[in-house]
């Protein structure tokens, strides 16, 4: 059996072993990643409208594509963390800027988007000129965990499948702590572990998916609800949307089932880099993930106390 234990790096079952864990190689490995992927990522899963980096919300009770799941995840996030269009916003983990330019576009909202990747945010205040939202976000290099951002600066800190890449969940909760106005409120949305033991065939999976979005470890949601006391806030809910991810899921994987041959032909041809190479299969391992519930996929959403 293969154990996950919280604050540890698991991208590979030999590297870092007894060795101490370097959180600044940990940004350099997912600053290459989204920057070698940004044109898989548009031409495989998102668009320049969407720009999403997540996983989309499919609800029953409509007929979305995937482009209008994906923009109805932004919408799910602002309403489970009752945002107002007067909030200011901290996007943790911006990537591209989505849900940033999503929620200056259709809110009004002034939100500011953070990423590791100088690459992404240069991609991201072009996307923002492009959608006419430029007076209203701000794009900056930073780390999530060490904002440069002083004390009580946002009502509202968003961090949309972001926060999976700290380390130690805890320490970018307690940023977020630390950044809010009293009253203010952190949503967090990622997959979160149901169990920490695995048989071999499902390690694979496990870090299959670790290397592949270049994220150290998954946390439980009893662990994510430990973590939000422990940093002081309240009224913490837990909103299971396993469900309405499903389709996504299954999404991805179709999308690589179907590229397979365009993939191992260019890896083959070396017109694929490692990191590349490691996302696309994530595709496939992530549908493993979901159907044999190793992993849910939830919100949380918490206040900082007035």
């Amino acid at each position: 059996m293969y154990t996950i234990e919280p604050n540890q790096d698991y991208r590979d079952q030999s590297l870092r072993q007894d060795q101490a864990l370097s959180t600044e190689e940990l940004k350099a490995d997912a600053t290459q990643h989204y920057d070698e992927c940004y044109r898989d990522y548009l031409f495989a899963w998102c668009n320049r409208d969407n720009l999403a980096l997540h996983y989309g919300y499919w609800d029953d009770d409509k007929p979305y594509n995937q482009h209008q799941a994906l923009l109805n995840k932004n919408q799910v996030l602002y309403d489970k963390a009752a945002i107002q269009a007067g909030d200011k916003v901290l996007d943790a983990g911006c990537g591209i800027g989505g849900s940033t330019i999503w929620m200056a576009r259709e809110h009004g909202n002034r939100v500011t988007g953070i990423t590791i990747s100088a690459k992404q945010a240069d991609y991201a205040r072009q996307h923002a000129r492009r959608h006419g939202v430029a007076a209203l976000v701000d794009f900056e290099v930073a780390d999530f965990c060490a904002t440069p951002f002083a004390d009580a600066s946002f009502d509202v800190v968003w961090a949309l499948e972001s926060s999976c890449h700290a380390l130690n969940k805890g320490d970018f909760l307690r940023e977020a702590f630390r950044v809010l106005k009293p009253g203010g409120r952190v949503v967090v949305c990622d997959g979160f572990l149901l169990q920490r033991q695995f048989t071999e065939q499902q390690w694979q999976a496990v870090v299959t998916c670790l290397n592949g979005w270049a994220v150290p470890n998954l946390c439980s949601r009893d662990e994510m609800e430990g973590l939000l006391a422990q940093q002081g806030f309240a009224n913490a809910q837990c909103h299971d949307i396993t469900a309405q991810t499903q389709a996504s899921v299954e999404h991805m994987y179709k999308v690589a089932k179907r590229l397979q041959p365009v993939q191992k032909i260019s890896q083959w041809l070396g017109l694929r880099t490692k990191a590349q190479t490691a996302n696309y299969l994530v595709g496939l391992a992530q549908y493993q993930l979901f159907n044999e519930k190793l992993t849910e996929y939830l919100i949380f959403t918490a206040q900082k106390p007035s």
